[in-house]
C-alpha cells in the first residue's frame, strides 16, 4: 500500500548578498520534511506560486496538507488596519496559501496549520488576531524565544474532550515559542483545543471537518526530542491514509 502524500507548503527567501543579490528561492525547513517521513508520510513540498491552474494540479497530488510558518498575516485580511508593532508581510504568501487551504478543503484532505499556518486558518474562517502580544490587555508570558527551536518554553493545558487531547492523551505539555501575534478572536466554526497560563490560544481545530487543526507552537521542531509531538503528525498521516 502506498504511504500518503502530505503536501508541505513553502516560503521565499530573497538573497541579500553574494552573487546574485535579490534572487529568491521557494523553501521548506527541513524538519517538516523529516517529520511527515518519520511518521509514515510522503513530503510534497508545494512551491508557492499565482497560477490558480497549477495551484488546482499541486494541490490535487496530495493526501493531506501542512501550513507552514511565516510572515505576520496582512490585517487588511481581517479588516483591521497596521498597528506599529506589526511584522513584515507577505501578500502574496497570504493569497496563495489561502487558495491552498480552500481547495484542500474542498478536496476533503486532512489540513494541519503550524504557527503561521494556524493563524491563516483562523484569519480564511473569519477570525482575527492581536498584531502584537502587547496589545492583550491581560499580563502576558514570553512567547518568543531565545533558544533552541528544539527546547521547550512554557506549558499550555489541553482541553478536554479535544480532538488534540484525544491525540496526545495528557492535559499538560511543554512547547517552544516562536510568535509575536497570537489569536484574538477565533472564528465561529472552530474551538479552542489548547491554551497557554496566561490565556494565550495555543491550538484551534474544526467543529465539523474531520481534521482541521492549528497549533500555535512549532511541533516539528520538536518531533526529535519531544516523542508525543510525532503523535500529531501520526494523526494527520493515519487520517490523509483514507484519502
Amino acid at each position: 500500500m502506498s504511504k500518503p502524500i502530505i503536501g508541505i507548503t513553502s516560503g521565499v527567501i530573497v538573497d541579500e548578498g553574494g552573487m546574485f543579490p535579490g534572487y529568491r528561492r521557494v523553501y521548506a525547513n527541513e524538519d517538516y520534511i523529516s517529520s511527515v517521513v518519520q511518521n509514515g508520510g510522503v513530503p510534497l513540498i508545494i512551491p508557492l506560486n499565482t497560477s490558480l491552474a497549477v495551484i488546482e494540479q499541486q494541490v490535487a497530488m496530495i493526501d493531506g496538507l501542512i501550513l507552514t510558518g511565516g510572515n505576520d498575516i496582512t490585517p487588511l485580511k481581517y479588516n483591521q488596519e497596521p498597528e506599529q508593532k506589526l511584522g513584515d508581510l507577505f501578500p502574496e504568501r497570504d493569497r496563495f496559501e489561502s487558495e491552498v487551504l480552500k481547495l484542500a478543503k474542498a478536496k476533503t484532505v486532512p489540513i494541519l496549520g503550524i504557527c503561521w499556518g494556524a493563524q491563516l486558518i483562523n484569519v480564511c474562517h473569519g477570525g482575527n488576531l492581536y498584531q502584537d502580544l502587547s496589545y492583550r490587555s491581560e499580563k502576558t508570558l514570553k512567547h518568543w524565544q531565545s533558544h533552541s527551536a528544539a527546547q521547550v518554553t512554557h506549558s499550555i493545558e489541553l482541553v478536554e474532550g479535544s480532538k488534540l487531547k484525544s491525540i496526545i492523551g495528557s492535559e499538560d505539555i511543554l512547547v517552544n515559542s516562536f510568535h509575536h501575534q497570537v489569536m484574538n478572536k477565533v472564528a465561529e466554526e472552530f474551538k479552542v483545543s489548547a491554551i497557554a497560563k496566561d490565556g494565550v490560544v495555543e491550538a484551534i481545530e474544526s467543529k465539523t471537518y474531520p481534521f482541521l487543526m492549528g497549533v500555535q507552537w512549532h511541533p516539528e521542531m520538536l518531533h526529535k526530542s519531544v516523542s508525543s509531538m510525532n503523535l500529531i503528525f501520526k494523526a494527520l498521516i493515519r487520517q490523509a491514509e483514507g484519502n
